[in-house]
């Protein structure tokens, strides 16, 4: 089963609380927005973000040039059907990645749980060069990912975990860390998830 095989059949065959990255709130992207002033037109996209509710909270705080990629059409049509006609005001964009050309710079680049399914050194590569080309100068990056103190595998599939040393590698070169910590993850199914997130800015 290809990647995007595996994502349409868990969107397709899965209701949202039915995963384990479920949450009807947010706060952890919420508090992002809050704590760097992020203005409300600034151009944000949400990498990987399925049918997350952070286009529903950032819509209801007053964002007005909204981005979200998915690789599964099941989930963009899933977003778009709960958003009703708020879905006229985000960009959708049905895409691998690494596939990813942007036709435009972004303010804010916001990835959870997306990233971590990297887990080739030549796919991390070029999704850091992809990040790098598409936030304009003293823009943000936003990822979170599972920590070494977290699962090995999600949705049936290898990821990668991560530590403050290890996401400075990959993204050192080109952003300053900004902030970075763990935090756990409570699913649907009672079971904890330890992430990291890490907030960089585009030198």
């Amino acid at each position: 089963m290809s990647k995007k095989e595996h994502w349409e059949n868990v969107f397709s065959t899965k209701q949202e609380t039915e995963v384990s990255w479920y949450q009807k709130v947010p706060q952890t992207s919420i508090d992002f927005f809050i704590t760097n002033a992020i203005p409300k037109d600034a151009a944000v996209i949400d990498v990987g973000g399925g049918d997350s509710y952070l286009m529903d909270s950032l819509l209801e705080m007053g964002y007005s040039n909204l981005y979200l990629l998915d690789i599964s059409e099941q989930a963009i049509d899933r977003i778009k059907n709960r958003l009703g006609v708020k879905a006229e005001l985000v960009t959708f964009i049905i895409s691998d990645v690494l596939d990813f050309e942007p036709k435009v710079r972004f303010e804010v680049w916001h990835d959870r749980a997306s990233f971590h399914f990297l887990t080739s050194s030549e796919d991390i590569v070029k999704y850091k060069s992809i990040v790098t080309n598409a936030i304009n100068q003293n823009g943000y990056l936003f990822v979170g990912t599972f920590s070494e103190n977290g699962p090995l595998k999600c949705s049936g599939l290898e990821i990668t975990q991560y530590s403050e040393a290890k996401f400075n590698d990959v993204f050192g070169s080109d952003f300053e860390a900004v902030s970075c910590f763990t935090e756990n993850h409570q699913t649907p199914f009672n079971t904890t998830q330890n992430f990291i997130f890490s907030t960089f800015k585009k030198k």
